[in-house]
């Protein structure tokens, strides 16, 4: 049974496409259009959060939950369709976008954790289709499944993930675009977040001199999303609702770099107007820490979304984002003022976050040199950041040893380069940690609390998928019950907290991956 209040707001005051055909089109003055998910042959339940079960007020053990969960059924109060917008592409205006395979199915109103929107991904073609068929395969299901999950308890703001379900079907993919397509088992993801309007949403009407529905886009955005601001003057309101979305994509920034994440592909269709993580595609995690790695095969020559970018790449889509929200202003100077707090509090949330991770109770501005000092050892010496933070709390702050971390460098050379510049940084650290007022248990706890255990590491993933494509989908089930107490040691799962094996360094799925999906 289910237990579910629709209310549907997004499409109830927002303009609907009134062509209804599915077929792929340029679609204007409208902010989606009406469109059904297309059943699949045979679906079948392969994992739900049961955390997102609960919040939506979902049994997921009723027979009848794969099948609406596929596209196949629909509960009372459901209606489906796709999303209009458009975006920057790797840097480039690609004009209209949209959801080319997600379908929504309506907004839940629930008990404590408010409007959740719900959405299928892979559920069949839309009008915003672009060659592709609307569908997605197991491998990048299942990574959006885990991942959604895993940043959750990470304590990145995010997307969730109520369930996994394979179709039954084959789906065509060149995973590595170098003309080798082959079939692969197809799956839909239910993603569910307050809202997925993203930057790009309001790019396209505003590319288009639609400055009518721009209007409307953003009244309704802030009166449901933001409804603190509705009551402020309108020239006030649109400057202030700008510049919460700055600063809240200044601490998703943050976030990433404080846990080693990479989304890989950060396109202004792909950034979150709430400043959440979605559109879980090419993303990857640090092992060894390099600030020019991304995971993205697409991106291997620029490099334009790689980790150590990310807050650079934030900022030029926030400014994007101003340009498109410009007509709307008669004085520029509080979209500037945005810009300029999104300088301001992720410079100030890294340091904060940072500083945690080095168990450091009060941030002081000269820990950013020492910060800094850090990362470009670790970069420099190829160190694995998840398990070096993880042994910091292990440190003798009265000597100060490198060996402390021996089980985070993956090369001898590059550990044997670094070793005295690490010493030098090791006593600076230690006098640091002298000059601070927390306690040795004090800073443990911070510590611990700052710096995972668990990642969901690619190889991890893909061992994962390699299972789950045979028919084993014990390695989601684990994985997933693991990332759920990432901070947490959890005897007898230290297999899933080691160090990237030789054998992954350059496996498809485990060190670059594409946007197929």
């Amino acid at each position: 049974m289910t237990d579910l209040r629709f209310d549907n707001a997004f499409v109830r005051e927002l303009p609907a496409d009134p062509d209804t055909r599915n077929a792929p089109r340029q679609v204007a003055g409208a902010a989606f259009s009406w469109v059904d998910p297309t059943p699949v042959a045979a679906p079948r339940l392969r994992a739900v959060s049961p955390e997102v079960a609960d919040m939506l007020g979902i049994d997921p053990s009723g027979e009848e939950v794969a099948r609406v969960l596929a596209g196949n059924a629909t509960w009372p109060g459901m209606t489906g369709y796709a999303m209009a917008y458009g975006g920057h592409q790797f840097g480039h205006w690609a004009g209209q976008l949209g959801d080319g395979r997600a379908i929504g199915l309506g907004e839940v109103l629930t008990r404590h954790h408010g409007r959740q929107e719900i959405q299928l991904k892979g559920a069949g073609r839309t009008p915003y289709s672009r060659g592709a068929d609307g569908r997605a395969v197991l491998r990048s299901s299942i990574r959006e499944f885990l991942c959604s999950e895993a940043m959750h308890y990470l304590g990145v703001p995010t997307s969730r993930a109520l369930s996994l379900v394979s179709t039954g079907e084959s789906v065509v993919r060149d995973v590595l675009y170098d003309g080798h397509p082959a079939p692969e088992p197809g799956a839909i993801v239910c993603r569910v977040a307050p809202s997925f309007l993203r930057f790009g949403s309001f790019e396209l009407p505003s590319a288009r001199n639609d400055v009518a529905l721009l209007r409307r886009l953003v009244d309704f955005t802030v009166a449901t999303h933001f409804p603190h601001l509705d009551a402020l003057p309108p020239a006030e309101r649109d400057g202030a609702f700008f510049g919460e979305v700055c600063e809240r994509t200044a601490r998703l920034m943050a976030h990433w770099m404080r846990v080693g994440f990479v989304h890989g592909v950060m396109n202004t269709d792909n950034m979150s107007i709430l400043g959440l993580t979605i559109d879980y595609g090419p993303y990857g995690w640090l092992d060894d820490f390099d600030p020019e790695w991304t995971p993205n095969t697409t991106d291997r020559q620029q490099r334009r979304y790689r980790f150590g970018h990310q807050p650079g790449v934030g900022l030029w889509n926030l400014q994007r984002l101003a340009q498109a929200l410009a007509p709307l202003f008669v004085d520029h100077a509080p979209l500037q003022a945005g810009l300029d707090r999104y300088v301001e509090v992720f410079e100030a949330t890294d340091l904060t976050f940072w500083s945690a991770k080095l168990g450091l109770s009060q941030a002081r501005d000269d820990d950013a040199l020492l910060i800094d000092d850090l990362r470009g050892l670790l970069a420099a010496g190829g160190v694995d950041m998840t398990l070096f933070f993880r042994e910091l709390p292990r440190l003798a702050i009265c000597a100060p040893r490198l060996e402390t971390f021996d089980g985070a460098f993956y090369e001898a050379p590059r550990r044997a380069a670094v070793e005295e510049g690490f010493a030098g940084w090791l006593a600076r650290y230690a006098r640091r940690v002298r000059d601070d007022d927390a306690g040795d248990r004090e800073r443990e706890a911070l510590m611990h609390a700052a710096n995972p255990r668990f990642v969901l590491r690619n190889y991890l993933a893909q061992q994962a998928i390699d299972r789950a494509e045979q028919g084993d989908d014990t390695g989601v089930h684990e994985l997933l019950d693991t990332l759920r107490r990432p901070y947490d040691e959890q005897p007898g799962r230290e297999h899933l907290a080691g160090r990237r094996p030789d054998w992954a360094r350059d496996r498809v799925g485990c060190s670059m991956l594409s946007c197929s999906s």
